[in-house]
C-alpha cells in the first residue's frame, strides 16, 4: 500500500504539537503513535482511526467511514475513513479528537 503525504500532512497539522507524539512507517502508510500507542493512520486507501472497541459505532454510521479490517479479519474498534471523510475538516477533526480522547485514556508504553 503507498502513502498518502497530502493526507499525512493533514493528519499531521490537525496532531501537531501533541505532547507525546511521534510518527512512523506502519501498515504500508505512515503512523502516528500518542505515548507510544497508536493512534491513526494515513495511507492511500484512507485515514485509520483509533476509537476503542465498542467507540466505533458512531463513526461507522457515517456515510464513507467503514470497518478496518486486517486481511479478512475485522479490527474492532478501529475504523476507515475514505477521502470524503479526511477531506472534511470537521469531520476528519471529530475523529481524531475522539481517537485523541480514548488513546490518552491508555497507559503510556
Amino acid at each position: 500500500m503507498a502513502r498518502d503525504p497530502g493526507l499525512e500532512e493533514l493528519m499531521r497539522e490537525e496532531l501537531g504539537g501533541q505532547p507525546g507524539l511521534a510518527e512512523k512507517s506502519m501498515f504500508g502508510g505512515w503512523a502516528f503513535m500518542l505515548n507510544g500507542n497508536l493512534l491513526c493512520c494515513a495511507r492511500q486507501d484512507g485515514m485509520l482511526i483509533r476509537l476503542g472497541k465498542g467507540n466505533d459505532g458512531w463513526a461507522l454510521a457515517l456515510p464513507g467511514v467503514i470497518q478496518m479490517l486486517s486481511g479478512e479479519r475485522v479490527m474492532h474498534g478501529w475504523v476507515r475513513g475514505n477521502a470524503k471523510v479526511y477531506g472534511d475538516d470537521a469531520l476528519r477533526r471529530r475523529l481524531l479528537d475522539a481517537a485523541l480522547a480514548y488513546v490518552e485514556s491508555l497507559p503510556s508504553k
